[in-house]
């Protein structure tokens, strides 16, 4: 589960009806059946993950939220930071900047010299954001930069100004680690050598910690994963019945990858009008709803081996839950 919409491939297409339709059709169609998690976030699916990261078993929001606001300066030192020297701080997917606003005052507080810059594919949400910040910090300079990453990062290598870059939330999670490489020497490449990035992970733990948050009591969760059928549906045209989908995640922790799937619970047939197609379901057939890996440092050190990062340092919360860790382009 994502902290923020901006993951990889989220661009403005996210509410473009052809893409959508493209999207839904092939990952239907595919032998194993897939469903894009970038698309769970329409309105309603905005209210339920609001919802999502304030259950009890769902631990990845506060456990990170521990590590900033306990540990900003440990995070700040880690950084090598120096009061002297200017910086760019740019967060990748801002979102409400709750965490990153712990680590703001301390920067602020201590007078580092630096813009903050946050992107996001939500202009609403920036504006909120700069809103916010500007009432408690008035004094933070802040950049808002609406669209994807890799267009602005772009744009920001030109100055040739030392950056730091934040992405949090464990949101490299939702990517097979072949497209976090790649995302992550996307990244790299717009970087300059001894640059940072503080990449926000959550660590591989028991599936009697990792289950719950995927599958919570109040059945929250369920109702969240079931929300991108009903928006197709809306949206797209589709008859599919709710009732006989059920949200069954999955999680060993030898693999270290927590699955969300949504299971046909009879076979059926669901026909959706834009795309022209039926599509079939015998009973038990599982689709594929988001994936969230889980790390430990040989699962992340062979995913940078890949890239121009390596681990200079890594902070943790008092259960060593999640973990902030700090890379270095080399």
């Amino acid at each position: 589960m994502i902290e923020t919409k901006n993951i990889e491939n989220i661009e403005n297409d996210n509410t473009n009806i052809d893409y959508f339709k493209i999207e839904i059709d092939e990952g239907l169609s595919a032998i194993e059946k897939s469903l894009p998690s970038k698309y769970f976030y329409d309105k309603k699916g905005d209210a339920l993950f609001v919802k999502i990261m304030h259950l009890p078993e769902y631990y990845v929001t506060r456990a990170e939220h521990e590590i900033f606001k306990t540990k900003s300066q440990t995070i700040i030192d880690a950084l090598q930071l120096n009061t002297d020297i200017y910086f760019e701080l740019i967060e990748l997917g801002a979102g409400d900047g709750l965490k990153t606003k712990e680590l703001l005052r301390e920067l602020n507080r201590l007078k580092y010299n630096f813009d903050y810059i946050p992107i996001d594919i939500s202009q609403n949400a920036l504006d909120n954001l700069e809103k916010d910040l500007n009432k408690e910090m008035p004094s933070l300079p802040i950049k808002t930069k609406q669209g994807e990453y890799f267009e602005i990062l772009e744009s920001l290598n030109n100055n040739h100004k030392p950056k730091v870059i934040l992405f949090l939330g464990s949101n490299i999670g939702n990517m097979s680690d072949d497209v976090a490489a790649n995302f992550m020497s996307k990244i790299s490449d717009n970087l300059q050598k001894k640059d940072k990035l503080l990449l926000g992970v959550d660590l591989i733990k028991p599936a009697s910690i990792v289950l719950p948050a995927y599958n919570d009591s109040q059945g929250i969760t369920a109702a969240f994963n079931l929300n991108l059928l009903e928006r197709i549906n809306i949206e797209l045209g589709a008859n599919f019945d709710l009732q006989y989908f059920e949200h069954r995640p999955e999680y060993k922790e030898s693999d270290g990858i927590a699955k969300s799937f949504l299971v046909s619970t009879k076979a059926q047939k669901v026909y959706i009008t834009l795309i022209n197609k039926s599509f079939d379901f015998y009973e038990g057939e599982k689709i594929l709803m988001e994936i969230s890996r889980k790390y430990n440092d040989t699962i992340l050190n062979m995913i940078l081996s890949k890239t121009n990062f390596v681990v200079k340092n890594r902070v943790t919360d008092s259960k060593a839950y999640f973990a902030n860790y700090v890379l270095e382009r080399t």
